[in-house]
């Protein structure tokens, strides 16, 4: 029977790494570099924030109107408050669905750049890791590889579980000078035996991105009254609106941008960013600290501090007219899911806890691309001349109620999951079990029981 057990979890691992291999590999590289954000775009940005700070500062609002006439047709859409007074201020304008991003001289109103958002390099790399650029279609894919690196993770830990065998080699710590096929299947084994902590935190900490399962949750939350607001990440890459979730302008910029109203803007009235801005400074909310005008006339400024480490973000609104605070909602006050999965976002993005955090996010990443190197060597090393190399399929072992309630539980957290394996049943036995030929390349039965059914 553990004969039996053994085989029947090397098939589901070999199927499930087969499909998993590319997408873990692509998702480790453009993980990797998005970990690194805040070091790449400052060093991107440094031409922009070491500029004279000699003269006067101009007013806020003739800042806005520099940045608007860059801009031809645009309204504003945020204005992120500079966090040194040799910075050059950045102010979000928009036209319909395009956003820009205006770098201005805040002393001379100089035009340093204009960079549309959706072409600057993170925003590229995170439709590239979140949805391949294919939309909603790239985030299902990515999702349902996510839920099966799970199950290859899962069954992988059964595989190396030692049984009988003597000393860490192998084990805890590859034996480099054994050569072939050894030496690769060490590899394999204690790699995945490092990473798979790690690498299931961080999958587990990145779906609530996912089209389907952030939507799944975003239902839930509504049908047992746990929703509060607006959520602060994008769900398959949509802003909320489309979410199910209500519109909020005080929102990070990967889906404020697309919030703005498209019709007329309410007017901005003389005097009141100043005054918002004169509020909000002494506040020292952590940054970059963003904030958005009015979505009606004479309704109040939001404000968001859009810290990378989220449990440092709050929220705002201030009337423009008076200055005064109108609401303040800190990261404590949201509800405990929001809160439980901002810390995990924090910890999936490398801004939990600094550096340490981003240096094992990239070492997470770069043991994901070992492993899944290691078992394409190990597979094309012993696949057989005219087959797919599946494990030889033995007698099905009996299913227990362990075997049940563990695919249950994972198809009841992981709907993607639990949808595309009744698929796979269902293909295998209406379709690829049907055509010898192609069962056997498969190895879904071996060559003896093909060649009967032939």
């Amino acid at each position: 029977m553990n004969s039996r057990w053994y085989n029947a979890v090397w098939r589901w691992h070999f199927y499930a790494g087969l499909f998993c291999v590319p997408f873990v590999i692509w998702l480790s590289c453009t993980g990797a570099m998005y970990l690194w954000r805040p070091q790449i775009e400052a060093w991107l940005d440094r031409p922009y924030d070491t500029l004279s700070t000699q003269g006067a500062l101009a007013s806020p609002d003739a800042q806005v109107a520099a940045a608007l006439a860059a801009v031809p047709g645009s309204q504003l859409r945020r204005y992120l408050l500079p966090q040194s007074p040799s910075e050059a201020v950045r102010i979000l304008v928009g036209k319909g669905d395009d956003v820009s991003r205006v770098y201005l001289d805040p002393r001379s109103l100089q035009v340093l750049n204009v960079a549309q958002e959706e072409q600057r390099l993170f925003r590229v790399i995170f439709h590239l890791h979140g949805e391949l650029l294919a939309g909603a279609l790239g985030s299902y894919l990515v999702e349902i590889a996510a839920c099966w690196t799970i199950v290859m993770l899962l069954t992988g830990i059964y595989l190396w579980w030692p049984r009988g065998r003597s000393g860490l080699g192998g084990v805890l710590y590859p034996r480099l000078f054994r050569g072939g096929r050894m030496f690769w299947r060490d590899i394999h084994a204690t790699a995945g035996l490092w990473v798979s902590l790690f690498a299931l935190i961080l999958i587990l900490t990145g779906l609530p991105w996912a089209k389907g399962w952030g939507t799944y949750l975003t239902e839930i939350r509504q049908l047992t009254g746990t929703a509060r607001g607006a959520v602060d990440w994008t769900i398959g890459g949509k802003p909320q609106k489309e979410a199910a979730a209500p519109m909020d302008m005080s929102m990070p910029p990967e889906h404020a941008m697309h919030m703005a109203p498209r019709g007329a803007a309410p007017a901005i009235r003389s005097g009141e960013l100043a005054r918002v801005i004169e509020t909000v400074s002494p506040l020292a909310l952590a940054p970059p600290v963003a904030i958005s005008p009015p979505k009606k006339d004479g309704g109040p400024w939001s404000i968001a501090s859009e810290a990378a480490n989220r449990p440092l973000r709050a929220d705002l609104k201030i009337n423009g007219e008076t200055g005064d605070i109108v609401d303040r909602k800190n990261f404590s006050d949201r509800h405990w899911i929001d809160q439980t999965i901002g810390y995990g976002v924090a910890a999936h993005e490398g801004m939990l806890f600094g550096l340490a955090n981003q240096i094992i996010g990239t070492l997470t990443a770069l043991f994901l691309v070992v492993l899944s190197v290691s078992g394409v060597v190990m597979w094309w090393k012993r696949r057989p001349e005219g087959a797919l190399g599946a494990p030889m399929a033995l007698q099905r072992p009996q299913t227990g109620a362990i075997l049940i309630a563990s695919v249950l539980a994972l198809a009841i957290y992981m709907p993607m999951f639990g949808l595309t394996l009744v698929l796979m049943l269902l293909l295998e036995v209406l379709v690829l079990r049907r055509v010898p030929q192609l069962s056997r390349w498969l190895g879904l039965r071996s060559a003896e029981k093909a060649a009967v059914a032939g």
